[in-house]
This record gives structure tokens, C-alpha cells and sequence, in this order.
């Protein structure tokens, strides 16, 4: 079902985002995040062009108006086909649309989508400008500190350079070359060294630009450090596998005196969401409660708490009975 595009959106801030990633920031993932943070900004998987002009468009731009502020990420190196797709997430209620020129996989190399096109300045360009021209809200681009072949800083101040005339403001940087040939897209985010140097030395070059930094940041004391250099960070992999580290975000980082909830207190806030899961779409609750697996995490009955909800799931006669069993652990931290 469409949602309203008159829905009053919140105030976008690129301060923390959580970074879009396959097979797991899902519309179930972003809804159960959003529980923990109200300002962080959050991302979907990207999403190709050709899937959402051609495929089921209805299921990739689903979500629930309580994820706000959500920015859609898409994939693609065809103006046109962008602009299109840039339409159709204002019109659905996204808050910003991203480029991906990150991902270095083959299968996405081979369509000419992500950190491939840091090869192609102008073209990149082009496909920002044709969606600023299509959409009110935000154009950003998720990038790499460069590829392999291209990969000095002198590329990387022409491929921003390029893209900032073509009106974008916003940059996500990864501070990691992406290797397109030989490493997988795993050995891609660990192998190449964090070089956050080479991104601080942009920031400088290009001090009218919104950068925000992505890649290895682990901890809101990590974050803190770096919003010394940087307009905003983002965070992948450990949002996801340790969530309750956006329990402390909003009032760390956005100064909010709202209390902090915990993580028993988390487990509850999705309950509802899961029922009607289970009741309007006759689905499996592990669609849901496979991102809230790292909820548990240092305390005794952790263990036990992710065997309940991915092992014991599965044969699980009642499963919200198995879901409070769950909650039961969490209770008191």
C-alpha cells in the first residue's frame, strides 16, 4: 500500500545514520532500530533501478511511516531510469535519496552500478543532476575513497569535485578503497586499511560539504571523536550486530533528555508489530526478530535467548509464547 506523501516528515539529520545493507536493513530492521533511536537516519538495502521500474515496486519502497527519517538507496547508472526512481521514493515519503558508488561485487560491476562508477565522474554526475531535477528532497552519494586503478587523491577530489557541480552536498564517504577485482565484497569491507586521514583531508578541501564518515566505527565514544572532523557518521555492521548501541544515541549525540530504554523495554516495543506481522501477512516472526538477535549481548541467558528466537523459532507451535520467553531474559537489563 502507498504511503501518503503528505505525512508530515521529521527534520532530517545526517549526524548518525545507520548504512544501508543487504539482506539486512529491511523494512522489519528499520522499524525495530527505530525503537531504540528516534534521530538516527536510517537507510534501506539499495535497491537496482531496473527492479523498481520493472519488479514488484509496491514491496521495494514498502514502509511504515514510523521509520522516518528513511532514505532510499538505489543502484543504477542511468539518469533517466534514477529520476523515475527518485520520483517514485518522494512520492512514497522517503526523506532523501543515495547514490550507491560503494558496492564493489561483480554482479553489480557488470550492470555498471556501485563503486565501479568511481571510474566515471561525469557520469555520476549526471545521474545526481537528473534526479535533483526530478525530486525536492535530497540527492545524496555513498562513495569509496577510491578503486583499484583509481585510487589517488587527486581522483577522488575530481570525482567530488565533479558531482558537487552537479548540485550534490552530501557525501557519504567509506573510507576504504573498493578492490573490484579479486576480493569479495566481505574482504572489501575488512582487507583494504581504514584510511578516515584521506577523508579528514577532504573534509578540509571541500569545507562547504556535508561528509559524513562510514567505515570501522564501532563505538559512541568512536563517533564523538570523529564529529570533531566530520558532519555526520555512519554505522553498519555493529548497528546491526550490537543494537542496543542506539539505545544511548539520541541523548549522546542530538542532546536528548528523553530516558533511555532498555533492552527488556525494546523487546517489548515490538510485540504489537509482530502480532499484526503474524496476523495480517500470515508470515514467519523470524522476518522480524532475526535483526534483534544482537539485542542480548554480554549478560548471562544471551545464549539462550538467541537459540529461543533462531533455532527454537522454527518449531515453535505459539510463537509470540516463545517471544515473551525471550523478553523474560531480557528483564533488568
Amino acid at each position: 500500500m502507498p504511503i501518503d506523501s503528505t505525512v508530515n516528515r521529521p527534520a532530517l539529520s545526517r549526524r548518525f545514520s545507520v548504512a544501508p545493507m543487504m539482506d539486512w536493513t529491511d523494512r522489519h530492521c528499520r522499524f525495530f532500530l527505530r525503537q531504540l533511536s528516534r534521530n538516527a537516519l536510517l537507510y534501506t538495502e539499495m535497491v537496482t533501478t531496473g527492479a523498481l521500474l520493472h519488479g514488484d515496486t509496491q514491496r521495494f519502497l514498502r514502509h511504515d511511516v514510523a521509520e522516518y527519517p528513511l532514505a532510499l538507496q538505489l543502484g543504477g547508472s542511468s539518469p533517466a531510469d534514477l529520476a523515475a526512481c527518485a520520483k517514485l521514493a518522494e512520492a512514497a515519503g522517503y526523506n532523501e535519496v543515495n547514490l550507491n558508488v560503494g558496492c564493489p561485487s561483480d554482479r553489480v560491476q557488470n550492470n555498471m552500478i556501485g563503486a565501479c562508477l568511481m571510474a566515471h565522474p561525469q557520469l555520476v554526475a549526471d545521474c545526481v543532476k537528473a534526479m535533483i531535477d526530478a525530486v525536492d528532497i535530497p540527492v545524496t552519494v555513498k562513495h569509496r575513497i577510491g578503486i583499484d586503478g583509481r585510487d589517488s587523491y587527486a581522483e577522488l577530489c575530481d570525482f567530488v569535485g565533479t558531482v558537487r557541480d552537479a548540485g550534490c552536498k552530501s557525501f557519504t564517504v567509506h573510507a576504504r578503497i573498493a578492490i573490484l577485482s579479486g576480493l569479495s565484497p566481505k574482504e572489501n569491507r575488512e582487507i583494504p586499511p581504514l584510511r578516515y586521514e584521506v577523508a579528514a583531508q577532504l573534509k578540509k578541501d571541500f569545507p562547504d560539504l556535508e561528509l559524513i564518515l562510514n567505515g570501522g566505527i564501532k563505538t559512541l565514544e568512536d563517533c564523538t571523536a570523529h564529529l570533531e572532523t566530520f558532519d555526520g557518521v555512519m554505522l553498519g555492521r555493529e548497528a546491526y550486530h550490537n543494537p542496543y548501541l542506539l539505545a544511548q544515541v539520541d541523548q549522546r549525540l542530538f542532546a536528548s533528555d528523553a530516558p533511555v530504554m532498555s533492552r527488556f523495554e525494546a523487546m517489548l516495543s515490538m510485540r504489537d508489530y509482530i502480532a499484526r506481522h503474524l496476523q495480517e501477512e500470515r508470515a514467519a516472526m523470524h522476518h522480524v526478530t532475526r535483526h534483534m538477535l544482537g539485542l542480548a549481548q554480554g549478560f548471562k541467558g544471551a545464549r539462550r535467548f538467541r537459540q529461543l528466537l533462531s533455532v527454537d523459532i522454527h518449531k515453535a507451535n505459539d510463537p509470540l509464547e516463545l517471544f515473551d520467553q525471550a523478553a523474560q531474559l531480557l528483564e533488568g537489563h
